[in-house]
Formats: structure tokens, sequence, C-alpha cells
């Protein structure tokens, strides 16, 4: 028996091990495309408290399911990007305080960070909750150097988008784009892969530039935002008190995109329906992606 034992341990010893099978390991990425809406009444009223179920989202035509969902009362990222070159010397100490009671005008939920561009991009405050650092953050600001508004508008849209929920980007700029690396171009097409609302206030010379305007107006379209045109520094103070109640009133739906080979442009379609409420209203929100 003993001799059994010893042969059937030699016997396994001469055998060659197998080499273990890694296990295959399964990686799915569930992508979304976020479509941000806007819905006012017949009268221009902005609409709240619409119920998920109420909206209805199409892609090329196409209904889709809504997976995620988060109304109007929901936390909001904003990014405030804000103009330091040196054609604003004049204007900002005005325009700053027209961003700071603009910063008083977020809730305890929300999350805001400040940036400053010139010939470069300066992060003066990340994001934060904390409204008065939000605040100091501003009021540090110096005016100097040239405009590099496009380059700007793209590293910060990249910064935001990797955060999650309803974001936003508040853009204030009184001189042309005359720095930047990127052409407004790319930027317009950058703009429209992330699909965040972009809020521009354009004054003095970027208000007079019309190829310029045209461009601001081109990136708020197709991300659901809006392009003011401001006469001086303070009706940009009226305008920012406007804009504080847009983002007030904006709601976030997520749907998983259709499989597809092609990588043009798709278009997004937004209503609202259900009720006599909702009847002959209007719903603002970006009008496509790009699928990679």
């Amino acid at each position: 028996m003993k001799l059994l034992t010893l042969l059937a341990c030699l016997w396994a010893l001469a055998v060659p091990l197998q080499p273990q099978e890694t296990p295959t390991v399964f990686r799915t990425e569930a992508r979304m495309v976020e479509v941000y809406a806007t819905v006012l009444d017949h009268k221009g009223r902005y609409l709240d408290g619409i119920p998920r179920e109420h909206f209805r989202v199409s892609d090329n035509g196409q209904p889709q399911s809504i997976v995620a969902f988060e109304g109007n009362t929901a936390g909001l990222t904003c990014a405030m990007l804000l103009d330091t070159t040196g054609s604003m010397r004049d204007s900002l100490p005005t325009v700053k305080n027209a961003i700071s009671r603009l910063i008083d005008e977020f809730r305890d939920e929300d999350t805001m960070a400040i940036y400053g561009f010139s010939t470069t991009l300066d992060l003066l405050q990340d994001f934060t909750h904390d409204r008065a650092a939000a605040k100091r953050a501003v009021m540090r600001t110096r005016a100097a150097g040239m405009t590099a508004l496009f380059d700007a508008i793209t590293h910060v849209t990249m910064d935001i988008s990797a955060r999650s929920g309803k974001k936003a980007v508040v853009i204030f700029t009184d001189g042309d784009d005359n720095a930047s690396v990127l052409n407004a171009g790319r930027a317009v097409e950058r703009a429209k892969k992330s699909g965040i609302p972009l809020y521009t206030v354009a004054q003095g010379e970027a208000r007079d530039s019309h190829e310029l305007m045209n461009r601001l107006k081109e990136i708020a379209r197709l991300t659901g935002g809006k392009t003011y045109g401001a006469k001086d520094a303070h009706e940009a103070a009226q305008i920012f008190q406007d804009i504080s109640a847009e983002l007030q009133h904006t709601y976030l739906l997520a749907y998983r995109p259709p499989e597809t080979k092609d990588d043009g442009w798709r278009q997004i379609q937004v209503s609202v329906s259900g009720t006599k409420d909702y009847k002959d209203c209007t719903v603002r929100s970006k009008e496509g992606y790009y699928p990679n």
C-alpha cells in the first residue's frame, strides 16, 4: 500500500503542471447622451416641476427611453469664465460685482468654479460649494494681456465635462479672439461634442465683431445655451440675472445612444406632452451630438 502511494506521488510530480487560464474580464462602458432642456410656456415663462414621464426624446427621429433624469431643483455645477484681458480695465469692477451677484443666486447644493483668461487660462477657484470663496476669486482678478477666448472655452468645457450631474458654462468677454491656438471652427466642434450648455455675454469689441458673435451664437444654439450682447458693463449685470434664472430652470435627461457605425452628426429632438398644461410650450435643448 505504501509502495502504491509512493508511486502515485512520483507520477504526479512527473506530470507537468498545466498553466492556469487567465479569466476573461468583460468591460462595458455605458455611454450616455446628456441633454439639457429648458421649457417655456406660450408666454415665455419657465415651466418647472415637469415629471420625467412627460418628456419625449428622439435621436435621428427614433424615440429613445430616458434612463436618467434630473429635474430643475437638482444641484448644478457651473464654470464661470471671465475675460481678464487689458481691454477690461475700465469695465472689470462693474463686471466683478455682477458676477458676485450671480454667485449669490446659487443654492447650497450648487457647485461653482471661477476661471480667468487672457493669453492663458487661470483657474482662480476650483469647484466649490463655498460662495464666499468663489466671490473672493472674482474680486482678485486683474486686467492684462490679449484674448485667447476659444482656447479658454475648450479647456473649461473639458474640465467640467468630467463632473457628474447638471452642468453649465457662463462666459464673459469684451474682446475678439486674437491669441488662441485653436481656431474658432475647432472650438465650436469641441463645444458641440461636450454638449454642455454655454451661456455667453459679449461686450465692447466682442459685441461689434459679427464673426465672433455668429460663432458664439452657434455654440449656444448647438449646446442649448444662450448668447447675449451687452452695450456696457451695467447692461451685462442685468444679463447675468437672466442667466441666473435660466440656470435654475434647467432639466437634465440622458439616454443610451443607438448603435451606429456612422460618426456623423445626429439630431436630437426634445418635446413635452401629456397634459394641457404643456400645450404650446417651447423646449430649448442642444440640437445634436457626435457618436464618437
